[in-house]
């Protein structure tokens, strides 16, 4: 997560967040001492796909056990599972360290099972959403283009709320398998936004608040622009439960979280827009 601004320092706190915010990580642990060592043996560091935090004491032999949890790391990231192995090392010449020592390291890989969230638009609809998503076992990144909105009080530790000028450049950026919720004041954005989306076929899940009007429109661009059956397959729109009625925001916030829980327990949304009843109508998410 580059745009993330980390908070934390030791290891410790660098796994808290690392689970709280559906982040993988490689826990680095000196397992065993001999000899004259930089650092005692139970030392421990964490290490990220761009970050590091605490030491096991620098030099050659840091350097070279984090090159060697960032491999497992992404291993275990393309994988979808974890791992740990123990790597012994002389701490001689061949390391450019001359202590005479040696260090075993376990290095152990967590990736991460929560169910991520991208949150696109921060109104009023998505205001009253956000709460009710922070009580579900959900990491929720929460993006939108005007500084203004920006919260003022803090979050649930499973949210984190980013401004960013083009929002669609999060897009790549989301680990795979992340559910998309697009619920912007630009129509346009929207679009991008969602065709983006679905170019990417690792985001199972793109789902969009809108009118019946607004999500056959933009059906009828998507595929003018080439968009196939099998990608359009994956586009929700228009989102929530129609069996829950009303426009307030709050209504339409408990209509769409109503429909991820289902998704949470296995239980898939109507892809098309022919099949989805709901018919509130919000072209866009009102401020």
């Amino acid at each position: 997560m580059q745009h993330e601004k980390w908070q934390v320092r030791r290891w410790f706190e660098a796994i808290h967040y690392c689970e709280q915010h559906a982040q993988g990580y490689a826990l680095i642990t000196v397992l065993t001492t001999a000899g004259s060592t930089p650092r005692e043996q139970g030392t421990k560091m964490v290490v990220t796909a761009d970050r590091q935090f605490d030491t096991i004491g620098g030099g050659h032999l840091e350097f070279k056990a984090i090159e060697l949890a960032r491999e497992a790391l992404a291993e275990s990231i393309n994988q979808r599972h974890n791992q740990q192995a123990i790597h012994s090392f002389p701490l001689a010449s061949k390391l450019g360290q001359c202590c005479g020592g040696a260090v075993k390291l376990l290095i152990e890989t967590h990736v991460s099972h929560r169910q991520v969230l991208a949150l696109f638009g921060a109104g009023h609809v998505a205001q009253a959403l956000v709460p009710i998503l922070a009580q579900l076992p959900l990491s929720v990144r929460w993006i939108d283009n005007r500084e203004a909105l920006t919260p003022t009080q803090p979050l649930a530790a499973n949210v984190d709320y980013l401004c960013d000028d083009e929002p669609a450049g999060e897009i790549p950026l989301l680990p795979k398998g992340s559910w998309v919720v697009i619920m912007t004041h630009d129509h346009q954005l929207d679009f991008e936004l969602a065709e983006k989306a679905l170019r990417h076929p690792d985001l199972p899940y793109v789902g969009m608040i809108g009118s019946q009007t607004k999500a056959k429109r933009f059906v009828h661009r998507l595929k003018s622009k080439g968009m196939s059956e099998q990608q359009l397959a994956r586009f929700v729109t228009p989102i929530g439960l129609n069996a829950i009625p009303g426009k307030l925001p709050v209504e339409v916030a408990v209509s769409v979280s109503a429909q991820i829980i289902q998704r949470l327990h296995g239980v898939d949304a109507p892809s098309s827009v022919t099949t989805t009843a709901m018919t509130k109508d919000l072209i866009h998410d009102p401020q």
